[in-house]
Parts: C-alpha cells; structure tokens; sequence
C-alpha cells in the first residue's frame, strides 16, 4: 500500500494511551489540534513525542476550547466576535496558537494545519480569500524562520463545496512566497461515505489528482466514519472490496489506495485494531478498475 496509517486525535478519549500504542504498532505520525481532548491533546502528546523524535506530528490553527479563547482575548490577539464563534484565522491568532502549540508538544510542529478555513467569519468571498492569504501570509512567516516544518489545509467540507481548490491554495501560496513556498498538505474526508473525491480521481481530475501532480502529501481524516462504517458494510460489501477483510480494514483499504492519498488517519488506542488495520495496509492497493467498481457501487 502507497498510504500509511497515521494516528489521528480527534475522537481519542485518551491520548497519551492512543500514542503510545500506535508508536508501539509502527506508527510514524500523530495528527492533532489544540482543540482535541477538550485542549489537552497537544499537552498529552509532549512525552510520547520527546521519547520517539522520530515521530512527525501536525496539529491546526483556527477552531480553539472556550479557555483559549478567554486567554487570547484577554491578551488582546482576539476580537470578541472571534472568541464567541471559537474560531479565527486572524493574523495574531495564527501566530499566538502557533507558538502556543510549539510549548504545548514540546518541540516544532511538522505541518500546521488551517483548520476548517471554509467556517470563517467573513461573510463575503472576497473577505474570505483576503483573510485566507494573511493566515498563510504568517503560516510562510513561521515556515521560513523554521518555527514550522510547513503548513496545509484541514478540512471538512472546503473541497467539496468548492469554497478553494488545489489550484486556489497554490495560487495563494504562489502570490505569498513565489515557488518556494511551505504548503506541503491537504487533508479532507475520504471514506466509503465521503467517495466523492475518490470518484473524481478515477475520472482524472478533483483535488486527490491536483495534489499529486504539485507533490502535495493528502491526509484522509474519518476513514471509518467516526466508528460506524463496519458496522453499516454487508458481508457482500466487504467480499467487493477484497478476499479475507473484516469490515474495519476493507473500509480502510478503500482510502489507503485512492491516487494521492498518503496518510490515513485512524484514532484507537486498542493494540488488536492497530494490527488489524497494519495488516490491511500491508497488502497491495486496490487496482484501478477495482477501485471504480467500489466507487460505482458505493457512491450510486
């Protein structure tokens, strides 16, 4: 399998325990946010991260817990609006959260993410694009200084909306920092519920196909659907995909072969999910006309 499964902290009710048994079964990156574990999740992570530097690790800017909001108000790096939606990519807030997450995990973060940028504030597109080019205006800030290894896009309904696109991003980036910018990811919902992206790749185009042509890594976030995918797939669901799969790996599969996808993003902190889901990953992707048969049937 191209894809490599990853440790994602979203719905990771202990984290420090999901780390450490993902690193025990192999894992090499850890996804998180400063709003994951009600704020801890970043906190959690510092120990595991300094005892295995090798571990990569991204985390987000933009969503924050209600006591971040408090604090960065009260430093004056929010406006009020800002802290009672929870979210800003505003300039200051961008680089206050980045140095904020950089003491929380104990070391620099790999890749940033802007977290969900289609929930920003700004009502019109025209505000919402100038609010994006400032955020990634810091974000270049913080890569070139080498505060951050780089940065991407988190986000949950921005491509399939098309509130921005990969070319969008690039042009962004572009107008920022010319060709040698930072912007190393994208990560979006990629899943047998969420197959629109793969439907696309497989015509030829869409934003799996755009970021593989620009060298940009793709994290697909809710492979399983929150934990409720297996549950919905038939024993004949299962049997389309491949040969000898439980539920949980043959949804995995699906994403972990998609043309571009280079991370899946699995949250569990039992060892037995991890080996199952190490052993799926381990076998050939899925070949392209398979992966059209699964996308007919699934995304009719």
């Amino acid at each position: 399998m191209t894809a490599t499964l990853a440790l994602g902290t979203y719905r990771c009710r202990d984290v420090a325990l999901a780390a450490t048994v993902a690193v025990a079964a192999g894992v090499e990156w850890i996804d998180t946010a400063p709003n994951y574990g009600a704020g801890t999740a970043e906190r959690a992570l510092a120990p595991i991260l300094a005892a295995h530097p090798r571990i990569r690790v991204s985390t987000k800017v933009g969503f924050m817990t209600r006591e971040a909001a408090t604090e960065a108000l009260t430093a004056g790096i929010l406006h009020r609006r800002e802290a009672g939606i929870r979210h800003s990519l505003a300039p200051k807030f961008v680089r206050w959260q980045i140095h904020r997450s950089r003491s929380e995990l104990g070391r620099r973060p790999d890749v940033v993410f802007l977290h969900n940028p289609e929930h920003a504030s700004e009502r019109s597109r025209e505000a919402r694009t100038a609010r994006l080019l400032s955020a990634i205006g810091v974000l270049e800030e913080a890569a070139a200084d080498g505060t951050i290894g780089g940065y991407g896009v988190a986000t949950w309904t921005g491509f399939s909306t098309g509130r921005f696109d990969v070319g969008t991003l690039l042009s962004m980036t572009r107008t920022v920092a010319g060709e040698r910018h930072h912007l190393r990811a994208v990560q979006l919902p990629i899943s047998l519920v969420h197959l629109e992206p793969v439907v696309a790749a497989m015509a030829g185009g869409g934003v799996l196909r755009d970021a593989l042509a620009a060298g940009i890594e793709v994290f697909a976030s809710a492979p399983l659907h929150g934990g409720e995918l297996p549950a919905m797939l038939t024993p004949e669901a299962v049997e389309l995909v491949g040969d000898g799969l439980t539920a949980a790996q043959a949804a995995l599969i699906v994403p972990a072969s998609a043309p571009g996808v280079c991370r899946v993003l699995l949250s569990s902190s039992d060892p037995q999910h991890w080996s199952d889901a190490m052993s799926a990953c381990a076998r050939p992707p899925l070949d392209p006309s398979r992966l059209r048969r699964i996308s007919d049937v699934f995304a009719a």
